[in-house]
């Protein structure tokens, strides 16, 4: 696994990549101290498997980084670390594009349980914060689609793990089913809740009061 980590602070960037070795022994990584030396960076590998973001840096912050990525590597996950705890910079980051979501105040083993499930194709938002979010802008036709969705109770239990934050492997512990089984359940809760990613479904879910 190679990541690419740009963050303008040395000591928790030190902190975060020595926690990410010790997880992960034969990880690749690369540091970078702003968002424009991450970029320089990347050019140059056609390798790269995740790339984790401050949000405020020096040259290029994290937002604009985060789109300049997307243009130049749209297939690249991207995950954003902020100091805000503020839902609407996290629907302002997902909706640019990132995978990943994470106040620094959520601590480093949360940063690591993002790029692990960024890894395996899954949206993160430590659930405290996904709590405070509601649908992104432009979803009222979801909002209102909600109100009526009816789902199974297995759906039910599958949508409450989600929510948790849970990743598949996991869900699919809880319930004594199949990772394929997950899968499906989860397409057909996205298809019922009118949504195209976990961090939606668990938003419609809480408005709608379904978990």
């Amino acid at each position: 696994m190679k990541i690419l980590i740009a963050d303008d602070h040395p000591v928790l960037r030190a902190g975060l990549v020595a926690l990410l070795r010790q997880e992960t022994p034969d990880i690749n990584i690369i540091e970078a101290g702003s968002g424009k030396e991450a970029l320089d960076i990347a050019e140059g590998l056609s390798d790269l498997d995740v790339v984790v973001l401050d949000l405020v840096m020096p040259d290029m912050g994290g937002m604009e980084a985060l789109a300049e990525f997307g243009r130049r590597h749209p297939a690249l996950p991207r995950i954003i670390l902020s100091s805000s705890e503020e839902p609407e910079e996290a629907r302002e980051a997902l909706e640019a594009g990132a995978q990943a979501y994470v106040p620094k105040s959520a601590g480093l083993q949360t940063v690591i349980y993002a790029i692990q499930a960024v890894m395996r194709g899954e949206a993160y938002v430590p659930p405290l914060l996904l709590s405070l979010l509601g649908l992104k802008h432009g979803d009222d036709g979801a909002a209102e689609s909600t109100t009526k969705v009816k789902l199974t109770e297995r759906q039910i239990d599958v949508l409450r793990l989600l929510s948790a934050g849970q990743p598949n492997k996991v869900i699919a512990y809880e319930l004594d089913c199949s990772e394929k089984t997950v899968k499906a359940h989860i397409t057909s809760i996205f298809k019922a809740l009118n949504v195209v990613n976990r961090t939606q479904a668990a938003a419609a879910a809480r408005q709608a009061g379904l978990i």
